[in-house]
C-alpha cells in the first residue's frame, strides 16, 4: 500500500533544536584555524548562529511538501519517496539516489527540470517520471533492525520500483552510496534496470589494478584517502559509539556534515559559502537532526563491510546494462583510469566537467540535469 505522506514538524521540537544549539559550550572548543583538524569553529559558530536567529525550517519543509511525498513498505521498512510524475506520453521512470551525508535535499532543484524539461528550455520527450527515496535509515525512511549494506538497499529500492510501483523496467542515477547502490541494481537486478549513470566510483573490481598506470592511481588513491578514513571506518566499526554523543547534539551533526560539505566540494577560496548558502547547509543537516537517523544513516557502511566491503565478489562479471558517467575535477574519490572502469561497466557516455565535486546536484544541477538528458535519452525501455 502506499501512503500520502507530508513533512509536519512541530514548532516545540524546532524550539528543543534551537535551545541545544544556544546552550553549546563554544569556549571548551579550542579555535584551530582554517580547515586542517576538522570543522573551523569561527564558521560552525557562525552557521549556529545563523541556525538560531535566521534560519526558517518551514521554509525547507514546505518546498519538499510541493512534491508529491509517499510511504510504502518494502521489506518492512517504511520507504519515504518524492514522485514527480513527468511530462508527455511515456516519460522514462529514473530513480534518483542520495547518499552520505546527503538527503532528497541534493534533488530539490532537479525534479523539476528532469520531470518537466519543457518548463526549462528543454523538449518535453525527454521527461522522466522521478522517484526520489529516502535510503533506508536515512530521513525520513525508516530503518531495517540491523545495519545492511548497499547491495541489499539495492534490492529493496528495486522492489519499490518493480512491486509497489509497477515500473517494471526503470533507469537509475546516483553519487555517493547512490552510485554504489546503481552498480549492485545494473548488477543484480539488470532486467529490470536497464540503464545507470553515476557521478562517482565507490566500488573496486576483484582483480585490482592491472596496468603501470592503474596501479599508480591505486597508489595515489590510498594516500589520498588516508586523511578521509577516519570517518569511514568510526561508522563502518563502531557507528553505534558514535550515535551517542550524535543524537543528542545538532552542533555536533553539523560539524560532521560541514566538514565533508567543506572537504568534498569545489570551493572557491576554500569558501563553502562560494558553493552552498546556509539555508542549503542548514537543511540537509535538519533533516538529519529533526528524524534522530544520524545513528541508523552511518549503518551503511557497516553494511557493506559485511558484504565484502568495496570489492565485487570474486565470481565479478562485468555490469552489461548501459552506463553514463559525469566526471567533475573535485570528486573526492579520484576516478581511475578508463582501461580500469571499462572492465567493470559498459560505458557508453562519459563526460569531464570543467568544475564541481562530490554533490553535482546541489554545486552543479543545471549541469547534471543536461548529462542525464544527453545520456537516457539514448535508452528505449
Amino acid at each position: 500500500m502506499i501512503r500520502d505522506y507530508k513533512i509536519n514538524v512541530s514548532n516545540e521540537q524546532i524550539s528543543n533544536i534551537i535551545s541545544k544549539i544556544k546552550d553549546y559550550p563554544w569556549s571548551s572548543v579550542e579555535n584551530m584555524e582554517g580547515w586542517t583538524h576538522g570543522t573551523n569553529k569561527e564558521y560552525l559558530k557562525e552557521l549556529c548562529e545563523y541556525w538560531t536567529s535566521d534560519f526558517d525550517w518551514k521554509k525547507h519543509e514546505n518546498l519538499i511538501n510541493s512534491f508529491s511525498n509517499f510511504k510504502t513498505n518494502v521489506d518492512g521498512i517504511d520507504i519515504h519517496f518524492i514522485e514527480e510524475k513527468g511530462s508527455g506520453k511515456n516519460p522514462k521512470p529514473l530513480l534518483l539516489m542520495h547518499g552520505w551525508p546527503g538527503s532528497i535535499v541534493e534533488f530539490l532543484e532537479i525534479i523539476r527540470p528532469l520531470a518537466h524539461p519543457e518548463e526549462f528550455g528543454g523538449n518535453e520527450e525527454d521527461a522522466f517520471t522521478v522517484i526520489a527515496p529516502s535510503l533506508p535509515g536515512f530521513g525520513f525512511s525508516g530503518s531495517s533492525k540491523k545495519p545492511i549494506g548497499p547491495r541489499k538497499i539495492a534490492e529493496i529500492l528495486n522492489k519499490l520500483m518493480t512491486d509497489n510501483l509497477n515500473h517494471k523496467q526503470y533507469v537509475a542515477q546516483g553519487g555517493d552510496w547512490g552510485a554504489t547502490i546503481a552498480n549492485w541494481l545494473g548488477y543484480d537486478h539488470h532486467i529490470n534496470c536497464k540503464a545507470i549513470h553515476i557521478n562517482c566510483l565507490t566500488m573496486r573490481h576483484p582483480d585490482g589494478p592491472q596496468t603501470d598506470e592503474e596501479k599508480k592511481w591505486q597508489n595515489k588513491f590510498d594516500k589520498d584517502q588516508i586523511i578521509q578514513d577516519g570517518y569511514r571506518t568510526q561508522q563502518a566499526t563502531k557507528p553505534q559509539t558514535l550515535s551517542y554523543s550524535m543524537i543528542d547534539s545538532p552542533v555536533g551533526i553539523a560539524a560532521w556534515i560541514t566538514e565533508k560539505m567543506h572537504g568534498w566540494s569545489d570551493l572557491k577560496d576554500n569558501n563553502i559559502e562560494s558553493v552552498y548558502s546556509k539555508d542549503v547547509l542548514l537543511a540537509n543537516i535538519m533533516v538529519y537532526v529533526l528524524t534522530n537517523t544520524f545513528n541508523t544513516a552511518s549503518w551503511i557502511y557497516f553494511g557493506r563491510r559485511e558484504e565484502g566491503g568495496r570489492y565485487f565478489p570474486k565470481d565479478f562479471k562485468k555490469i552489461n546494462i548501459p552506463t553514463g558517467i559525469s566526471m567533475f575535477p573535485k570528486e573526492m574519490s579520484e576516478w581511475p583510469p578508463s582501461t580500469y572502469i571499462e572492465r567493470i561497466f559498459n560505458v557508453q557516455h562519459l563526460s569531464k566537467m570543467n568544475s564541481g565535486g562530490h554533490f553535482p546536484a546541489l554545486e552543479n544541477p543545471k549541469i547534471l540535469v543536461k548529462d542525464i538528458n544527453l545520456f537516457f535519452k539514448k535508452i528505449s525501455l
